[in-house]
């Protein structure tokens, strides 16, 4: 009995030990499984979306096990099924449509099949689809196609209304909504009336060209008025000069006030001069003078032209805003009139003054009026924050940055849970297989359902797969700031390295340029068109690849990090040298072009690298330089455990003959 006993113990024993390796072992084999997946995947990927389902179908029968046990083999069979639309019975895609109708591959499929019906003449089978999915969601091209539908179906009762409603728009609608709009027209449904309130709406958009077409279906007068807008959009300045005595009417009225709007972009003081002769012949409202005085003012300041302070200042109280108030101080700051400039900022709304930018440079003020005692305290407190005004604050001081890195506290469960969520699987994969772009739009989807806790391990993991953005994103909206090894990532350090190197830049430079424009996402396309972690422009890119010898293969290059990190590191290097190494300048450049920063270069004298950032005429430029520069602190902290003072990143602006000759 006693040996039995033994007997059936050390059999439990060895069977609890085969099954605690095999419970080890799992985590090793789902990792190699899932290694192997992602590589079937992209092995066939490329060739399935053109079309060509047949790397699939030679795969080996485990391979294609494999392959479709993957959790984005959904999205392999949309993609074909997407590239076959046509050649592939309906009823195919409805079934998968249905069995994966949840996952966006799936919608997307289903977008794209509703269309392509509605292009085939099927409408009957589009407004299938579109009462079910689409009804109610304010898409001017389903809703047309839906009205379409029901006309050639004969069910006219809901289509009047919808149809005038989507026609009575101040801009020009989608093609599929000419068939809808000939029936309003052909049933005499839409008339003079209103022409003439959908011509309102379009002058409203400022869409001259379909007000003009408008205007000749309602009449000559119509015509005449849409004529006079296309001039002062198209010469303000001959529209201004040659405004003729007639009837002063609001219409005309406000194409003067359009067309001063228009030439201030170009020229403030030629603006000033024409609006200050036709204002005494035309009785323009008050709010129309005091938005043009506001819009020509602002425009002196930020073209830094004489005479600005005054014309600011000078505003009636109605037209002071905040931005008004915004470049007082600026202007005050750059002719360094401190006690004017501590005027102004007292004169600001409380949120605007408690800004970082204005509690330093009052400070800056009181410091050059005598009262250090003021100054220092404003400082010190100022110093406490990581960022751009905080660095300056302790430069000030000569105190070390406020750059204490408060690691984010991992939940092994809990970071397990959140990993094993079908929505951040999914996200996961897609950015594993270079899908980066739709794996974003799945993780943001999948994270906004998560709670605080959860999304703080969603952060982690991101870091932890090298997935940046996410990972920056969400900590973000947490609030959380102080990891900053999830903040300021350091991806591709070899490259960045090597190639600011051979650029004669710092690589840390490179690193804030990147973080900036990109946080770090390989793919991503901004809407004027650049691409890539630097954020290039694909001409500027042909050109600086062409200069240092790169192949050049259009998106692909651009969108290939290693590539970008050279071209996007050999063009800011390009920038510092034309700048003659000023380092405010090459960033400047590298956001707004060199030629905008030519023109912003003071004329004589050098200026405060501060107070040149602060005045740079485009809001967007002038953050960015602050965030780049401030990045760059914190990643040279990040690379070598030491403090670099950002004063010493900001010599002296010197006028634009000075620059020209020390790029030279």
């Amino acid at each position: 009995m006693h040996r039995e006993d033994s007997t059936q113990a050390a059999s439990r024993r060895f069977v609890a030990a085969v099954l605690a390796f095999a419970l080890c072992l799992m985590p090793v084999v789902a990792a190699a499984q899932i290694d192997q997946q992602r590589e079937l995947f992209k092995h066939v990927y490329e060739t399935v979306e053109r079309g060509d389902w047949s790397p699939v179908d030679g795969l080996s029968a485990s391979d294609r096990t494999l392959l479709e046990a993957y959790v984005l083999w959904p999205d392999l069979r949309a993609t074909w099924l997407r590239a076959n639309l046509g050649k592939t019975p309906a009823t195919e895609i409805e079934a998968f449509t249905e069995q994966y109708g949840t996952l966006r591959p799936a919608r997307e499929l289903r977008y794209r099949h509703a269309l392509f019906l509605a292009k085939e003449g099927d409408l009957a089978g589009f407004q299938r689809i579109y009462e079910q999915f689409y009804q109610g969601q304010d898409v001017a091209r389903l809703d047309c196609l839906s009205l379409q539908a029901e006309i050639d179906a004969g069910r006219l009762a809901r289509v009047n209304q919808r149809a005038l409603d989507l026609w009575l728009v101040g801009r020009s609608q989608v093609s599929e909504c000419d068939p809808v709009f000939a029936y309003l027209r052909n049933n005499a449904l839409i008339g003079p009336a209103e022409y003439r309130k959908r011509f309102g709406l379009a002058i409203d958009a400022r869409e001259f060209q379909l007000a003009r077409w408008l205007a000749k279906t309602i009449d000559q007068a119509h015509v005449d008025e849409a004529a006079l807008w296309i001039q002062a959009q198209a010469d303000p300045e001959r529209f201004l000069r040659e405004h003729k005595p007639r009837v002063d009417e609001p219409t005309y009225r406000e194409q003067l006030v359009y067309a001063a709007e228009r030439l201030t972009y170009r020229d403030p003081r030629l603006a000033q001069d024409l609006w200050n002769k036709v204002a005494k012949r035309y009785r323009f409202s008050a709010a129309q003078e005091q938005r043009t005085l506001r819009h020509i003012a602002l425009w002196t300041a930020r073209d830094n032209l004489p005479d600005a302070y005054i014309l600011l200042t000078q505003l009636p109280a109605a037209a002071q805003n905040d931005e008004v108030l915004r470049w007082r101080a600026r202007t005050s700051l750059r002719d360094t009139q401190w006690q004017r400039l501590l005027t102004d900022i007292a004169a600001m709304a409380p949120a605007e003054r408690e800004s970082e930018e204005w509690r330093y440079w009052r400070a800056v003020a009181l410091q050059r009026l005598g009262r250090a005692a003021d100054a220092q305290l404003a400082f010190a407190t100022l110093s406490q924050e990581r960022s751009y005004y905080g660095f300056l604050a302790a430069d000030e001081l000569g105190q070390d940055y406020a750059l204490d890195s408060s690691q984010l506290a991992a939940d092994d469960a809990a970071l397990a849970a959140v990993a094993d969520k079908p929505g951040i699987v999914r996200a996961r994969e897609l950015f594993f297989v270079g899908l980066d772009s739709r794996g974003r739009s799945e993780w943001d989807a999948a994270v906004r359902h998560l709670d605080r806790a959860e999304k703080l391990q969603a952060a982690i993991l991101a870091d932890r797969w090298g997935w940046h953005s996410r990972a920056i994103a969400t900590a973000a909206s947490l609030g959380q700031y102080d990891d900053l090894s999830i903040r300021y990532p350091l991806p591709w350090q070899q490259q960045f390295e090597s190639f600011s190197s051979a650029a004669n830049i710092s690589p840390t430079w490179a690193y804030g340029i990147a973080r900036s424009e990109s946080l770090f996402m390989r793919d991503v396309r901004s809407s004027a068109g650049a691409v890539g972690l630097m954020q290039l422009m694909p001409a500027t890119g042909k050109q600086v690849a062409r200069e240092i010898r790169l192949p050049y293969s259009g998106l692909s290059t651009l969108t290939d990090p290693e590539s970008n990190i050279r071209l996007g590191t050999s063009y800011l290097g390009q920038m510092a040298e034309r700048f003659g190494g000023n380092p405010v300048l090459a960033t400047a450049a590298y956001n707004a072009g060199p030629h905008r920063v030519d023109r912003w270069l003071p004329e004589q004298g050098s200026e405060d690298a501060r107070v040149w950032i602060e005045n740079i005429p485009f809001n967007e430029t002038r953050t960015y330089v602050k965030r780049v520069l401030s990045a760059q602190a914190i990643f040279h902290w990040r690379m070598t455990g030491q403090v670099r003072r950002l004063s010493d990143e900001l010599p002296l602006v010197k006028p634009k003959e000075d620059t020209r000759l020390a790029s030279r």
